[in-house]
């Protein structure tokens, strides 16, 4: 964490010695305002990495609770905050299902959520015909526009997601679960942890925070669009993995995703303020998320040959004084 911390402080630094446009205070309020959804979502998805899962459907569960939520506003006529809270309990619902299909049909999270987020993402499609849901009611704008102080609402609600997420893992016994599950899913179960039921919990609390980010970037755009969310599951991943949360599972802060998420975040801004090619902005954050990855890869490798050689250094030892 302080590592990753001082890396995004040299990034801070270069970037504003790079362009004097960096610390400009609009441009830092829409910095934020575009890592509170990374940071969001890297947060929920550091929740699964934690007990060694993903899910790439989060993109997909966004948009659709986004579109619903619209729907109900516009269409129905349905009370904005009404509209938003049955919304926010279909993204429950949503990485619920997900989590009951990996644990009951014993399946691998990365394909089941790959072929949820096409059915999400064509549910979405049938729903709006590719057409964005306009007029959003004004009431609920300043969710996504609007400011607490110098915070943009969207980063307030991001850090009480960290708080209620951090509160979970490391304040509580389900939070121990987590973490001994991420280490051996057959251990925790010997132990009498209820394993698939901490698992579906966790895709249910994705799914959650999902569906606010979803809602939030609507009230942002102030109008609802299928195409919200789409670089997010990558994003959220690499924020994760960043910031020091393992891919294998049981090790890493949910706090650490969010620090990894700015550093995306950072990146993204620079490549725009810099001038560089739209078509290389997809290339650059591609690049990331692959290097992010490989590092905590590569970490594990080295975390595994260290604590092999500490067991060979034991045994040595233990054969010397045996002989001796």
């Amino acid at each position: 964490m302080t590592a990753i911390g001082a890396v995004l402080l040299i990034m801070v630094i270069l970037a504003s010695v790079s362009s004097p446009y960096f610390i400009d205070e609009y441009n830092l309020k829409a910095l934020i305002r575009d890592l509170a959804f990374i940071g969001m979502i890297g947060i929920g998805q550091a929740l699964l990495l934690l007990i060694g899962e993903l899910d790439l459907s989060v993109g997909k569960i966004a948009s659709l609770c986004g579109v619903i939520a619209g729907m109900l506003m516009v269409t129905a006529g349905l009370n904005p905050y009404l509209s938003l809270a049955l919304a926010l309990a279909l993204g429950v619902a949503l990485g619920s299902i997900n989590g009951l299909i990996i644990t009951k049909l014993r399946l691998n999270s990365m394909v089941v959520t790959i072929g949820m987020a096409g059915v999400y993402g064509g549910v979405t499609l049938v729903l709006t015909k590719g057409k964005a849901v306009t007029n959003i009611p004004d009431v609920i704008h300043f969710l996504g526009k609007g400011n607490l102080g110098p915070l943009p609402i969207p980063f307030v609600f991001t850090l009480l997601v960290l708080t209620a997420v951090l509160f979970l893992t490391k304040k509580t016994k389900t939070g121990r679960y987590i973490y001994a599950i991420g280490n051996s899913k057959e251990a925790a179960r010997i132990l009498g942890i209820k394993v698939d039921r901490i698992r579906i919990l966790n895709y249910a609390i994705m799914g959650l925070i999902a569906s606010l980010a979803g809602i939030l970037y609507v009230a942002r755009l102030g109008s609802s669009q299928s195409s919200i969310g789409e670089n997010w599951p990558m994003n959220s991943i690499a924020a994760s993995v960043i910031g020091g949360v393992a891919l294998t599972g049981g090790i890493g802060n949910p706090a650490g995703a969010l620090i990894g998420a700015a550093i995306i975040s950072v990146i993204q801004n620079m490549i725009v303020l810099l001038g560089v090619n739209v078509y290389w902005q997809s290339a650059v954050s591609g690049f990331v998320v692959v290097a992010a990855i490989s590092f905590g890869s590569i970490s594990a490798i080295l975390r595994e040959r260290k604590q092999r050689k500490i067991k060979i250094d034991v045994e040595v030892k233990k054969e010397k004084m045996e002989a001796e």
